[in-house]
């Protein structure tokens, strides 16, 4: 659901120091390959006592953050090998807030002018330690607004309150209590006649709980216009398309459905 923000004013302060982009141009280093953040704008700060209902990314403007770019060689060390992969695709990605507790928040940002690509992508991942309640567990937060006209297109919000009120199906709870999406979730925005040249921001942010003692903090990779390679499709998927094709036909065309029907499995 599109949703307005209050005031363009929340707009110019939400992308007060981020770099403006090139003119008609896709996004900078949206795959992170070149093991650094160049094109980014990192920000973090302490969150203290600021509940979920009014979490934003402009709130935390020291720069650098507790971020970091990460290797396909890593592993979570919160909740090990069973998130999967930290890359999506390629041999780097980026985690958004550190691994540990301590009641801060990170954010990653990016804004593009005059975007006229066909296509936004971006997929991503989170953990977030289980306590509390809906407004002052460890959450994340993804929001794409079209600057232009002050509109969101895509928010994506979740916390780890306790009994996994904050989250929903495409989280799982590992045995010490960390929620965790399995899968790499992806999005795309298709960018149509009423959104093509528009202004855009990208913004993720990873934050601890408010009372400082539980962990949170998202994986991103895969900004841009074409869909990130590497992808594989959820079993239910996987076995549609064996059914529709036959396996060698779908051996064939794994690498080009994988995404589509990924897609059609993320809200």
């Amino acid at each position: 659901m599109k949703k307005r923000i209050l005031g363009m004013s929340f707009a110019c302060a939400l992308t007060a120091g981020l770099p403006t982009a090139v003119h008609a141009q896709g996004f900078v280093n949206g795959g992170f390959e070149d093991g650094t953040a160049t094109g980014w704008t990192e920000t973090g700060g302490y969150r203290g006592g600021v509940l979920n209902s009014g979490l934003s990314p402009s709130l935390f403007t020291l720069p650098g953050g507790r971020s970091a770019v990460v290797s396909a060689a890593d592993v979570d060390p919160n909740v090990g090998t069973v998130i999967g992969a930290t890359v999506y695709s390629g041999k780097y990605s980026y985690r958004v807030e550190d691994t540990t507790y301590g009641g801060n928040a990170s954010v990653v940002a990016q804004r593009v002018d005059n975007y006229t690509d066909a296509n936004i992508f971006f997929a991503w991942k989170a953990v977030l330690e289980g306590a509390h309640g809906t407004d002052d567990a460890a959450t994340m937060l993804i929001t794409l607004t079209d600057l232009t006209t002050g509109i969101e297109l895509i928010r994506r919000q979740y916390n780890a309150a306790s009994g996994g009120s904050g989250v929903d199906p495409r989280f799982t709870l590992s045995s010490n209590n960390y929620f965790y999406t399995p899968t790499w979730q992806i999005e795309q925005l298709a960018i149509d006649g009423s959104l093509s040249g528009h202004d855009f921001l990208l913004s993720v942010l990873g934050s601890d709980c408010q009372p400082t003692g539980h962990a949170g903090y998202v994986y991103l990779d895969g900004f841009g216009a074409i869909a990130p390679p590497g992808g594989v499709p959820e079993p239910s998927a996987w076995a549609m398309l064996i059914g529709g094709f036959g396996f060698a036909g779908a051996a064939m065309r794994r690498r080009r459905t994988s995404l589509r029907f990924n897609n059609g499995l993320v809200s």
